[in-house]
């Protein structure tokens, strides 16, 4: 067992966007709204502090006093707080800090930095309504109905002409051209008929990828988005799934291409050769002909839609006759969407539609389904689209699940891409280098934003997590994705310890006559996260990051939780007064109480104390 090396963040001032720091979030142009930075009394007493805020795109600074009593009894630090006039719908902001010795520094969405930073890394408060209260409560379970579950009914459908039907148990096909063409035939009645299951994991809202008809199994290609794919049940096996899981306190949000459709889509098909047509708007054409066009990625089975047509925004996402609207509304009643790569939605060449298709989405919920929540996926940097009027939340790889694996990963595949990236050999990072690349990719994000976000371990887009972990590793990244602001997804199949060599491969039939393995280990994590409210709202300040451990601290007005993960042996001093009788809530290490806390683990692990008292 080595001893780490202390990075002494506990020592750093601190702020972010939760309630403890920002008590009272803008609703309204020249809301003003007070911001707080702790300070530790070990930094020093500063000689003054003050918030650079952004107003119309000049910097002004506002000082800081320091508050008479803090928000929580913290004898260790001094609060300060300033107020801010949100003069825009959103409002950037830092923290310039100057030292009593004549040194400067300043408190950014990317931690503490001696440098003037960037202003992508800043703060961000948002006016826009944030997702619905529910939202940051959820643990998300995402289901790939061909491979979830086969209910009796399918048994008496037929195989449509494009498929090549398997066996439950079959390999599943991953590389080459019949890779989308392999039907296991999953539906949405099975889904229905595991509801125990999902429940009992912990999990609290499913995500379904595509429900409509389509030419593949991951109907990603959609040929019409006025019904169910009858594959999977129809219309009504939808409305089932959706009143069983409402009556047992669950919701199920659905998951649309407004990047493009398939080619096959009647809309495709009405202008396809036929210049002229109502439809001839929706797509990007490359001859006059209308015979050949832009598809995603050069995939011809996956035309790209063109969003300068207001027809095509009536028809899809404007208003409640829209298709937005639909499915939302009774009988289906949809609990929100999600929208399969957003980053890309709206955008060609010197077209980009991006934000006004967020927003008016947003819109027409508001109109049939104020309460429903809007998901959306990036692949890269997703803080330049995130403002609060459109996305509640990012399904984002960059944020959390890149960083997570270069962290706890094991042996990776030579010649095989990790997340498309064309690493020789993908990084190892220490616990140092997953911190900076998480606050470096999350620091953009408006908090309410950030906490709607996934916490995702892997995707149906992904190899398996347990690919490049071993069960133990697992578990940590598990118990992260559960103790990191954000929402955690977890992946159907995880549970099982099923494994994947790439996005197609982990779509694997779930093995409902097998042991899931980790079952045991997400339902505690999961209890742990649904008892303390803490870990779906509080602030988040790092204590702690060196090769093999990280350590962080959850905390709002009334409770405080001590976070502890490592990838390895470690024994840890950590200074201050966080030694003081605790309660261990989730793993196996052992705190003792002194002057400074020290902690041993002697394998990888995710411990979790409570502080509150």
């Amino acid at each position: 067992m080595k001893k780490a090396t202390m990075l002494h963040l506990s020592f750093q001032p601190h702020h972010d966007g939760s309630d403890l720091y920002v008590p009272q979030t803008p609703t309204a142009l020249g809301d003003q709204v007070p911001v707080r930075v702790r300070v530790p009394k070990s930094f020093g007493a500063p000689r003054s502090i003050l918030v650079r805020v952004l107003n119309d795109h000049e910097a002004r600074f506002i000082p800081l006093i320091p508050l008479k009593k803090a928000p929580r009894e913290d004898p260790d630090a001094q609060w300060w707080e300033g107020v801010v006039a949100a003069e825009n719908p959103v409002t950037a902001y830092r923290f310039l800090i100057n030292a009593q010795d004549g040194t400067t520094w300043w408190l950014n969405g990317a931690g503490l930095e001696r440098d003037e930073p960037v202003d992508a890394l800043d703060f961000r408060l948002t006016s826009h309504p944030t997702a619905p209260r529910w939202a940051a409560d959820q643990i998300v379970y995402q289901v790939f109905p061909d491979r979830f579950a086969r209910s009796r009914r399918a048994e008496e459908r037929g195989t449509p002409d494009w498929a090549l039907t398997a066996e439950w148990t079959a390999p599943v096909i991953h590389k080459g051209p019949r890779t989308p063409l392999q039907l296991f035939g999953g539906d949405l009645d099975g889904i229905t008929e595991h509801l125990d299951h999902v429940q009992a994991l912990g999990a609290t809202l499913i995500y379904l990828t595509p429900f409509f008809p389509a030419r593949s199994n991951h109907r990603y290609d959609a040929s019409t988005f006025d019904w169910v794919d009858p594959l999977l049940g129809g219309d009504g096996a939808l409305v089932r799934l959706v009143r069983a899981a409402h009556e047992r306190g669950l919701r199920v949000v659905g998951d649309l291409t407004t990047n493009h459709t398939g080619a096959e889509h009647e809309w495709f098909q009405s202008a396809y050769s036929a210049p002229g047509t109502p439809e001839s708007d929706f797509y990007y054409w490359k001859n006059t002909a209308q015979t050949d066009y832009v598809a995603w990625y050069g995939v011809r089975s996956l035309p790209k839609l063109n969003w300068a047509s207001s027809e095509l925004r009536r028809r899809f996402i404007d208003g409640p006759d829209s298709i937005i609207a639909r499915w939302l509304k009774p009988p289906y009643s949809l609990d929100g969407w999600r929208i399969d790569v957003a980053n890309m939605t709206g955008r060609l060449g010197e077209d980009d539609f991006n934000k006004e298709i967020q927003r008016t989405i947003r819109g027409t919920m508001r109109q049939v389904a104020p309460d429903a929540v809007l998901y959306a996926e990036s692949t890269n940097d997703a803080g330049p689209d995130l403002d609060g009027s459109g996305w509640h939340g990012m399904m984002s790889y960059a944020g959390f699940t890149r960083p997570l694996w270069h962290w706890l990963r094991g042996p990776h595949p030579v010649g095989e891409p990790e997340f498309g990236i064309p690493y020789e050999q993908p990084p190892r990072l220490t616990g140092n280098g997953f911190l900076t690349s998480y606050q470096r990719f999350t620091a953009a994000y408006p908090w309410p934003i950030r906490l709607a976000s996934f916490n995702a371990l892997d995707t149906h887009d992904l190899p398996r997590f347990a690919e490049r972990a071993d069960l133990t590793a697992q578990r940590v990244g598990l118990g992260l994705s559960m103790t990191l602001p954000g929402t955690p997804m977890i992946f159907a199949g995880d549970e099982f310890g099923l494994r994947g060599e790439d996005g197609e491969h982990s779509r694997t039939p779930i093995p409902w006559d097998s042991d899931p393995v980790l079952a045991e280990a997400y339902r505690a994590a999961a209890q742990l996260r649904q008892s303390h409210p803490v870990l779906a709202r509080g602030s988040l300040r790092w204590i702690h990051a060196g090769d093999d451990a990280l350590v962080f601290i959850r905390e709002d007005v009334s409770s405080r939780l001590l976070v502890l993960a490592c990838r390895g042996p470690v024994q840890l001093e950590l200074p201050g007064t966080h030694g003081r009788t605790a309660e261990r809530l989730l793993g196996e290490a052992s705190l003792v109480e002194g002057i400074a806390t020290e902690i041993k683990a002697g394998q990888a692990s995710l411990t979790v104390w409570d502080l509150s008292a």
